[in-house]
């Protein structure tokens, strides 16, 4: 099946299909060989990863698609994507969803914040109108089902935060009757409130845990819990960038702490030259050389590595 149509039947039956986010193309391929089903591209990490700013709407439009583009080759599991606000009207927007279709992008997040948005767990956020979003999404799925009608279209709400459950569940209903495929509550709260936006939603709801450590703004709750809440999916968008940022602060920190700069024998810190290599394919590049390129001149390039490594 296309990707699109895994993403779509796992969504569709409502087993809170759970799809951590990914900063880049690492991360993602870790996501993939860790098991899980789908990813999440974070607009968060994206963020972080190519600007170390915050989610306040730094990153422009044309760097999403191309760390969207690397993603989506690096992995063979579905790859939602995050287009923030869509880059900026109904006509922008389904323009940008036809480049995502065309990459090989198995769904992609659209928000009712104004722009610049901001990561749906900070404080300060604004929504457009209603009417404005569902105009947004009505424009989307035109070209989604021009292309490929089985691409999820997840339109978040963040007006939780403003005006309460009821209105967000209002504006899911109306996103949905749009076109959207996929609802998504950010910033809600509890237990309860799943419940009752699960019960009033005439679609799917998507579910961010954040970092599936501390929940943030929303309660953890376990992922048999939700699946059998009838939740659609389960997002845990900053958790890539967030364990990146601890693992380089602890390393570089016991680094410069280090006596004599070095910290021999210490395997905890790293993963060994060699399973690095073999994760991210150089066995298979390899062969690829060996297939392709003259003998002789892949033999005086191993000597080169060699003599640099040596």
């Amino acid at each position: 099946m296309k990707k699109t149509t895994v993403l779509r039947k796992a969504i569709m039956e409502r087993r809170a299909v759970v799809a951590p986010g990914a900063h880049d193309a690492l991360s993602a391929k870790v996501i993939e060989k860790c098991g899980f089903e789908a990813i999440q591209i974070s607009g968060y990490g994206l963020a972080a990863s190519l600007l170390a700013k915050p989610d306040v709407g730094l990153v422009q439009m044309k760097d999403v698609l191309d760390m969207t583009w690397n993603i989506v080759q690096a992995v063979n599991i579905p790859v939602m994507a995050d287009v923030d606000t869509g880059g900026g009207n109904a006509v922008n927007a389904a323009w940008i969803t036809e480049r995502l279709i065309q990459m090989g992008t198995a769904g992609m997040n659209i928000e009712d914040q104004i722009f610049p948005k901001r990561c749906g767990h900070m404080a300060g956020k604004e929504v457009i109108s209603a009417e404005e979003m569902a105009g947004k999404i009505r424009a989307c799925s035109d070209v989604r089902n021009r292309l490929d009608k089985d691409f999820i279209i997840n339109a978040r709400t963040d007006v939780f935060a403003t005006s309460g459950l009821e209105e967000a569940i209002r504006r899911c209903n109306m996103y949905l009757a749009a076109g959207a495929d996929l609802a998504f509550i950010d910033g809600i709260k509890s237990r309860t409130d799943i419940e009752k936006a699960v019960a009033g939603i005439d679609g799917p709801l998507s579910v961010n845990l954040m970092d599936a450590v501390s929940g943030m703004k929303t309660e953890l709750i376990p992922i048999p819990e939700l699946a059998k809440m009838k939740v659609g999916r389960v997002s845990i968008p900053v958790a890539s960038c967030m364990v990146a940022h601890k693992a380089l602060m602890d390393f570089f920190t016991a680094l410069k702490a280090a006596p004599k700069g070095i910290l021999p024998g210490e395997t905890k810190w790293i993963a060994s030259f060699e399973d690095y290599t073999d994760f991210v394919g150089l066995k298979d590049y390899r062969k690829l050389e060996d297939e392709y390129l003259p003998k002789k001149r892949i033999e005086e390039k191993y000597r080169h590595a060699a003599k640099i490594v040596g």
